[in-house]
């Protein structure tokens, strides 16, 4: 049995940790999937890229709108999925073989799992160890489907991957991923119809915004809300999904199958409860504002033990654990106060802090302005009849409770109101504090604030 310092399970987030403070340290990483997790090799970075490609044939497609004349002339789906894979691979390969490397950390290549308090088996070894960090992630969740099993499908751990376009696609939920991958696969050339459990897509967000979003795509694809799915089978080279709305049933055929209707924590993979960690109803390690689990010396980050399951919200746990695992005595906590987000869908949502509803549930006395981007000179030049800024304000304070953008560049345009909300700004101070340039985008970001 083999003891080390320290036992990182998970190499997205978790493999971050490592730095130059723990160089007398005796480490070991165990990695039972691709090295660099989920973010690097079948999340953020090549969703993204796919995204690229999707905006750059949107694009074309509009240029005669604007007096220019290009086409959208279709894709070649193989030359876009291994310019990306070809980035992306070897950099999951070149982090792995750095981690091998080092002389004071050992790599093991198979699944870890707790059989006890900061005790694991990693593959037929048993390994201790003074501190664990469970980095684990989480997984696509799959719904009780008759029949989906045998017909096949695929998740956003798979899609991204395959070798060509479907000819039509039925995507499976409404989240973040459904609506990525819908406008990806849309944009290039399938035939994409959404089956939607809700009302609306983005059932989160603010409902001006969810509304706004699920309108757009409605016009862009074939959207079945308030749907059911319930069986699926094959009929030669179709897949049929048999579905239920209002109770009535109907055949939906594609021939292929997105299941995109969220994620769960990977605790259960490595037996978290075998180790003594409190877990909630979720599945969610339980962690304190330290990161610290229930058992003293294991620390979990990331989707395993936070539902919001954002990157940069795993970068900033991993930067708490690093600093606490070598200051025991100086311990400082994660700041989750103002976390945004955004949709990189067609058109992109992004959004902090709480929406009209949740402000309206709380009894918080507050002011709400919705802003076009229309009204903005580069947004007027766009011929954006689509996109707005909403920004809700305590009515007393005059502090930003909450923004929300749906439009181009709206992941961007949050960032200025995210660091006001961090700095305690008021709006009037954002507003008028700095001078926005003329006629850039920003300009209805700060039209949005003086109407408040």
């Amino acid at each position: 049995m083999r003891h080390f310092d320290l036992l990182i399970i998970g190499t997205g987030s978790g493999n971050s940790i490592i730095g130059p403070e723990h160089d007398d340290w005796d480490i070991a990483i165990a990695e039972d999937g691709v090295f660099g997790g989920t973010c690097l090799n079948r999340g953020c970075i090549p969703s993204k890229m796919l995204v690229v490609a999707a905006d750059t044939a949107e694009l074309a497609r509009r240029g005669p709108r604007l007096g220019v004349h290009t086409r959208f002339e279709g894709a070649d789906w193989p030359a876009i999925r291994d310019r990306i894979f070809g980035r992306i691979d070897p950099i999951a390969a070149g982090g792995e073989e750095y981690r091998r490397s080092l002389p004071h950390v050992t790599v093991y290549r198979d699944t870890a799992r707790f059989v006890g308090p900061r005790r694991v088996v990693i593959g037929d070894e048993i390994v201790t160890a003074d501190h664990i960090v469970v980095a684990v992630g989480a997984r696509p969740h799959i719904p009780d489907v008759d029949g989906l099993a045998e017909v096949g499908y695929h998740t956003s751990d798979t899609i991204m991957r395959i070798d060509e376009l479907p000819r039509r696609l039925i995507v499976i939920g409404a989240g973040y991923i459904a609506a990525e991958l819908g406008h990806v696969f849309g944009s290039l050339g399938s035939e994409v119809v959404f089956v939607v459990r809700g009302e609306t897509f983005l059932r989160n967000e603010d409902d001006d915004i969810r509304l706004r979003f699920t309108e757009c795509y409605r016009h862009r694809f074939e959207v079945l809300c308030s749907t059911q799915p319930v069986a699926a089978r094959r009929e030669g080279d179709d897949i049929v999904l048999e579905v239920s709305v209002d109770g009535d049933h109907r055949g939906v055929r594609g021939d292929a199958v997105l299941v995109a209707t969220g994620r769960i924590p990977n605790s259960d993979r490595v037996d978290a409860t075998a180790g003594g960690l409190a877990v909630d109803h979720a599945g969610y390690v339980v962690v304190d504002e330290y990161q610290r689990t229930t058992v003293e010396g294991v620390w979990a980050l990331g989707d395993v033990c936070n539902p919001v399951q954002l990157k940069h919200t795993a970068n900033a746990e991993a930067r708490v654990v690093a600093h606490n695992l070598t200051h025991p005595d100086e311990l400082i906590a994660v700041d989750h106060r103002v976390v945004p987000h955004a949709v990189f869908g067609h058109p992109q949502v992004a959004s902090v802090g709480l929406t009209e509803r949740q402000a309206l549930e709380r009894g918080i006395a507050y002011r709400s302005h919705v802003q076009p981007y229309a009204a903005a000179a580069y947004g007027w030049a766009l011929e954006d009849t689509e996109g707005f800024v909403k920004v809700i304000a305590d009515a007393r304070t005059r502090h930003l409770l909450g923004a929300h953008i749906i439009g181009p560049q709206a992941s961007t345009l949050i960032q200025q109101l995210v660091q006001g909300m961090v700095f305690g700004q008021t709006v009037d101070e954002m507003a008028r504090g700095q001078y926005y340039i003329h006629p850039a985008l920003t300009e209805v970001v700060e039209q949005a604030l003086l109407e408040l």
